[in-house]
């Protein structure tokens, strides 16, 4: 009920490239939420920002319950993946075998999926860059950590959003 409530009357598309498409969306809102790469966004006309890449290897388990959760994050040296999803604890799934995902680093290259920004100083220098050229594009709202690079816990991501919809002038008691 909440996100209905927060999408009503806006239009959502998701499976898009909307990179490809850009002219198709000039006269369907007045806003865009931009969340793809930023250096993608401008056609990578400043270089290219470096990315991480994942690659992900599932696996089945005759059993109820592998790990007992639904992600679990290793940091350690010795484990060559950094994070297990089981997918069942999501949904509370009661079925008799189990699926868990592990999520290894992968080197990334242009035109993979990116994950995470590389946060180092040439990476951070470029993409200053980019985010000045973001500021003359009044009718995209850039957002997420592949639009401003930055790496975020969900919580930090919920502020940021909210932030960008107090730059926006929004505010709920008067619905505009």
């Amino acid at each position: 009920v909440l996100i209905d409530a927060l999408l009503d009357g806006i239009e959502v598309r998701t499976g898009v490239d909307y990179n490809r498409e850009r002219a198709s969306y000039l006269d369907v809102a007045r806003k865009v939420v931009y969340t793809g790469p930023i250096d993608e966004y401008f056609g990578y006309r400043l270089g290219h920002l470096a990315y991480r890449g994942l690659h992900f290897e599932t696996e089945r388990y005759n059993e109820v319950n592998h790990q007992g959760v639904a992600v679990m994050n290793y940091t350690d040296r010795e484990t060559p993946y950094t994070r297990t999803i089981e997918h069942k604890h999501f949904e509370f799934g009661r079925q008799p075998v189990t699926y868990v995902t592990k999520e290894y680093p992968a080197e990334w290259q242009a035109g993979q999926e990116a994950y995470y920004p590389v946060n180092d100083e040439a990476n951070q220098k470029l993409y200053r860059k980019y985010a000045a050229l973001a500021r003359h594009e009044y009718n995209v709202i850039f957002g997420g950590r592949l639009a401003e690079y930055k790496y975020y816990d969900m919580d930090d991501v919920i502020a940021s959003a909210l932030a960008a919809v107090e730059r926006e002038g929004y505010h709920a008691e008067t619905n505009s």
